[in-house]
């Protein structure tokens, strides 16, 4: 018994920006970036698909699947880092449009790994009270916070939105098995994005290039390949599990050739490997409940999978998360 996935869901923009209509706005190539990234293609937010709006689509898609009402849902937990506003939070915009009046909002800025900090969260919430149902949502539009002109970032990042809802099960051998997730703001430097310049004079960051993420990709990549295999080792270590265990692998869709490292490292069976880089690129918080949500609607996961979620993004964050589905 315990804290189980009683619904996912997805939504994606509809316009599809390809590699190829990025060479017309970047020095760039199709083979360029296939072979440095794996990304063929990525989803671009139109008119009617700001962040809450399409974090709002995937959440009514989860509650449906789950059986679930708004008013039922306790917690309303969203993972971005670009809502269309700093304030109210994206949750608190997602609370309205969907009415979940009984639940408290809020949003998680942890980068990609929100969607799994707050599953974390949750776990907590539903274990300390078995009634509670939680709704996690992993939201971006990072089209809106890329620097167009710097073909290092804009043809790795794109649009989407996934949830899931979480609740209690008693049901012997399902739940979250574990989790292992860690941060480490010493080396933000290698990824951030600043805020809008400040009002007071005082407090003018002299270097701010403008709201929109700065990536040192080679370093990032050293980084996360070896985050997430510690993570992965690290949840293994408390768990007592092994990768000959896990029925299934959801990693974060950073791009092809950090999944294949970590992969290589931790000598995931392919087959296990779930991916869909290719398809949208890296979407932050909504590439694992994205993946996810693809993944039990193709009834790929049966009752009692053990499922490994891991993840790495900017702050730096990263993290590993077991799930008996």
């Amino acid at each position: 018994m315990g804290t189980v996935i009683l619904g996912t869901g997805s939504c994606l923009p509809r316009k599809a920006l390809t590699n190829f209509d990025l060479e017309k706005i970047v020095d760039t190539s199709d083979e360029w970036i296939r072979t440095r990234t794996g990304i063929e293609s990525r989803r671009i937010g139109g008119k009617g698909e700001k962040t809450y709006q399409i974090a709002t689509a995937a959440a009514r898609q989860a509650l449906d699947m789950a059986g679930v009402a708004p008013e039922e849902i306790d917690l309303l937990i969203v993972g971005t880092i670009s809502s269309h506003m700093l304030m109210p939070s994206c949750a608190c915009f997602v609370q309205k449009e969907i009415g979940a009046v009984n639940a408290f909002a809020y949003d998680v800025n942890a980068a990609c790994s929100g969607f799994l900090y707050g599953i974390d969260i949750a776990d907590k919430q539903i274990r300390a009270d078995h009634d509670f149902k939680v709704l996690v949502i992993g939201a971006e539009t990072l089209s809106s916070r890329l620097n167009w002109r710097d073909r290092n970032t804009c043809i790795v990042f794109g649009d989407g939105a996934g949830a899931a809802v979480l609740g209690h099960s008693d049901d012997d051998g399902r739940g979250v098995i574990g989790t292992n997730h860690c941060s480490d703001g010493r080396l933000w430097q290698l990824l951030y994005m600043h805020n809008a310049p400040s009002t007071n004079p005082d407090l003018l960051v002299a270097d701010n290039p403008g709201v929109h993420i700065v990536m040192e990709g080679r370093e990032v990549f050293k980084y996360a390949v070896k985050a997430m295999e510690d993570s992965i080792v690290g949840l293994f270590g408390k768990t007592g599990l092994t990768m000959a265990d896990v029925d299934l692998i959801i990693p974060h869709q950073a791009n092809m050739r950090i999944l294949k490292k970590v992969a290589e490292r931790l000598e995931m069976p392919e087959e296990k490997v779930v991916l869909n880089v290719m398809n949208y690129g890296n979407t932050s918080a909504a590439t694992i409940p994205i993946a996810l949500d693809e993944t039990n609607r193709a009834a790929m996961l049966r009752p009692g999978d053990t499922v490994l979620f891991c993840t790495f993004g900017g702050g730096f964050t990263w993290g590993a998360t077991l799930i008996s589905w």
